[in-house]
Order: structure tokens, then C-alpha cells, then sequence
């Protein structure tokens, strides 16, 4: 049975392409730090499953993930583990420096140090399409500049900057894939949609940055995870893909939408309205 190393598989999106390469009967290794976005939760049921086992590593440590691939001998890696919040990024852009730049490019070193070995192995780095920065209008394709403007997006971008690098320096077997807003089960509830159903549910204020015109194009997990899976299958080695769903909803429109189903399913408190707040 072919096997899979799965980065950051105890976070939101790695989680659920866990359970999507083990419904597809791959053996996934779950390497992860164990950080504040990390959840056993999120593979209690992986967990059940025989193909399933979970290390943790911290990808900083270059010699300890160089062990783990050498004894486990995957054909790829998909590279999940990155700090992701915006706002934390803008608060503390120290943890973003260490996981998103530092921490790929110990990951690269292990890769490229272990393809001498395994010269099939493939490594798909996932990013984000923050890293285009702001669009006005249309949508960003792969030929789109880079222009991240928080630590967040410009640390993600660094990293994707040092994967190609990679690539095309050592030859490696990789490609870059940066995909629009994820939403779905498992996801941290400091997102906005978690966040909104969770204050939903509990009673409380729907804080919406300046006048809620913040718009983004949304994903659901599942779709995500799916793409990924054929970018391995059938990818380009040095290619970027960008993965979408062409669905672009504004935060204000996003929570009218979330409020009209929670009042089929649960009654709304009166504390429960839209409150704006400084972006």
C-alpha cells in the first residue's frame, strides 16, 4: 500500500484530506506539532482506520523529518503546516516567519536531501491566494504578480518562492498550489464562518469588519482536498495551481445567508444581530 506524508493533518484542512486519501486507500503518516490550531479531534475517526498512524514532528526539525521519511519511504507530501490566521500574523508576525519560511525551508532541505534515495517522491506545497493581495475586481490566474499585504500572505508567499526555487535549483519533484477561502467541517473557530455560528448559536454579537464589503471567493473543504488529490495524480512538477470555486460572496452577504438557515433550525436570540467593528 503506497504511502503518504500529510503535514499539519491534525488542523483544518489537513484533516480532511486525511480522511479523503484514506477513502481513496492510501496509508497517510500525520506529522504534526501539536499547536494551537491542532485537534485530535479532528481525526477521531482516521484514527479507527489501520492506515492511519500519527508522529509528532515539528517540520523546523529537519533531521527528525529526514528519520521519519527514510523509515516510512512515502510517494509524496502534502505540506499542510503553516500558521494561517491574518489577524494573528498582524498581532505577532514572529510564530509566520519560524513555521512559513523557516520551517519550509528545513522541510525542503529533508525532501531534497531524502529524493536522492527516492527519486519518485513528490512534495505539493499548499498555499494561499492571499499572497496576490488585493483584487478590485476579476480573480487572480498563475500568471498574477505577487503582492501579499499582511506577514500572513507574505510569509506563504516567501515559502512559495523558496519551493519553486527548489524546483528549479535541485530539480525537485514539486509543485505550489495556492486555493481561495476554505470552509467546512473541523475548521478553527476563529475563521469567520465558525466564529459567526458559533456566536449564533450561543447568544451573542456578529462582528463584521468596516461596512462588511470585504469580499472572498469560498471553497468548500471537500473540493479543496479533491483538487489536491489531482494535482498529485496529474500535476506538473514546478507548476502553481491556483484552486477556486469561482463563488465570491462579500462578509455582510455571508452572514444574512448564515442567519436565514440557523432561523430554520434554531430560534434567534435578540443579542444575535450584526455588529460592525474597525477593520
Amino acid at each position: 500500500m503506497q504511502k503518504i506524508i500529510v503535514t499539519g493533518g491534525l488542523g483544518f484542512i489537513g484533516s480532511n484530506l486525511i480522511k479523503i486519501l484514506l477513502k481513496k486507500k492510501y496509508k497517510v503518516i500525520n506529522i504534526d506539532r501539536i499547536s494551537y490550531a491542532s485537534n485530535f479531534y479532528n481525526v477521531k475517526n482516521s484514527k479507527k482506520n489501520k492506515n492511519y498512524s500519527f508522529i509528532k514532528c515539528d517540520i523546523n526539525n529537519k533531521n527528525k523529518f529526514l528519520k521519519i521519511l527514510k523509515k516510512n519511504k512515502p510517494i509524496g507530501i502534502f505540506n499542510l503546516a503553516a500558521e494561517t490566521h491574518v489577524d494573528r500574523s498582524i498581532d505577532s508576525p514572529k510564530p509566520f516567519i519560524k513555521s512559513n519560511i523557516l520551517g519550509v525551508y528545513n522541510l525542503l532541505e529533508a525532501f531534497r536531501n531524502y529524493s536522492k534515495f527516492n527519486k519518485k517522491i513528490k512534495l505539493i506545497h499548499i498555499s494561499t491566494d492571499e499572497v496576490f493581495g488585493d483584487l478590485k475586481k476579476g480573480r487572480s490566474n498563475e500568471k498574477f504578480p505577487y503582492n501579499p499585504t499582511s506577514p500572513y500572505a507574505a510569509s506563504k508567499a516567501s515559502s512559495d518562492h523558496l519551493v519553486s526555487s527548489y524546483i528549479k535549483t535541485y530539480n525537485l519533484r514539486a509543485i505550489v498550489t495556492n486555493c481561495s477561502n476554505n470552509y467546512g467541517p473541523r475548521q478553527h473557530p476563529e475563521k469567520l464562518i465558525p466564529k459567526l455560528i458559533y456566536n449564533i448559536l450561543n447568544n451573542r454579537s456578529l462582528p463584521i469588519y468596516g461596512k462588511g464589503n470585504n469580499s472572498r471567493e469560498w471553497i468548500h473543504v471537500y473540493d479543496h482536498c479533491e483538487a489536491l488529490v489531482k494535482v498529485f495524480k496529474k500535476g506538473k512538477f514546478g507548476e502553481f495551481y491556483n484552486i477556486g470555486s469561482n463563488k465570491n460572496l462579500n462578509n455582510l452577504k455571508i452572514t444574512k445567508l448564515l442567519l436565514k438557515i440557523a432561523k430554520k433550525i434554531v430560534k434567534i436570540n435578540s443579542k444575535v444581530k450584526i455588529k460592525f467593528v474597525k477593520d
